[in-house]
């Protein structure tokens, strides 16, 4: 029986835009291999300067509510190997509710919303107005359905161009983490994948970058 693995998460590179009004990534050299000091080999020790929300990152509960869980604390069972529904709502920017379908399907499990937006990584059409989003209605059913975590492939879950957040205070303040700047979500099956998404666990953060994967047997 084979394996099928899907990338979820774009590649984290040096000066890369991550998100409108946040620093970019730098990525240098800390010891390099001439600095060295071992005799028989050399290594390169490399150093990041990044704030959490670069690149495909999770938020967790903290980063809105004070008193959530960080980074650090999130349930491993709600980031691996967790059973995916995807919502596909190519082509739309407001994805309302009646795009879940049966929220009895939804239950436990990670709800990753496909709407093609990531085509655009890399170009500065990604960050241009009309970035696809889910109302606030959407979060207040999937809090209902009790689901693990909710994952776009866009610029943010919530749409930017308002003052106010509700997905997110909606979903973390319910202890469900959101998952941004996805990617190839049109590789993975509507139904029978499962997703791995882990974040180094760092204490006292709200969002990190993170390493995510469907995979199907």
């Amino acid at each position: 029986m084979s394996r099928a693995i899907v990338e979820l998460s774009h590649r984290i590179a040096d000066g890369m835009l991550t998100y409108p009004g946040l620093p970019e990534p730098r990525v240098t050299t800390d010891i390099s291999r001439g600095q060295s000091p071992l005799i028989d080999m050399t290594y390169d020790i490399a150093r990041v300067d990044m704030v959490g929300n670069t690149g495909t990152h999770i938020d967790a509960p903290f980063q809105f509510h004070a008193d959530g869980a960080d980074i650090a604390e999130l349930p491993l069972e709600r980031l691996f190997n967790v059973p995916i529904v995807m919502i596909r709502a190519a082509k739309i920017r407001a994805i309302g509710p009646d795009m879940l379908g049966d929220p009895a399907r939804l239950w436990g499990k990670a709800v990753l919303v496909h709407t093609g937006w990531s085509a655009r990584w890399g170009s500065s059409a990604y960050w241009e107005p009309g970035h696809p989003f889910l109302v606030g209605e959407v979060a207040d059913a999937l809090v209902a359905a009790n689901v693990a975590l909710v994952g776009i492939d866009s610029l943010d879950i919530d749409d930017m161009s308002l003052p106010t957040r509700p997905c997110h205070h909606a979903l973390l303040g319910a202890g469900i983490p959101i998952i941004e700047h996805m990617t190839n979500l049109d590789a993975v099956p509507d139904i029978g994948a499962r997703l791995v998404a882990l974040p180094a666990p760092v204490h006292g953060m709200g969002s990190f970058p993170l390493r995510a994967v469907a995979w199907t047997d």
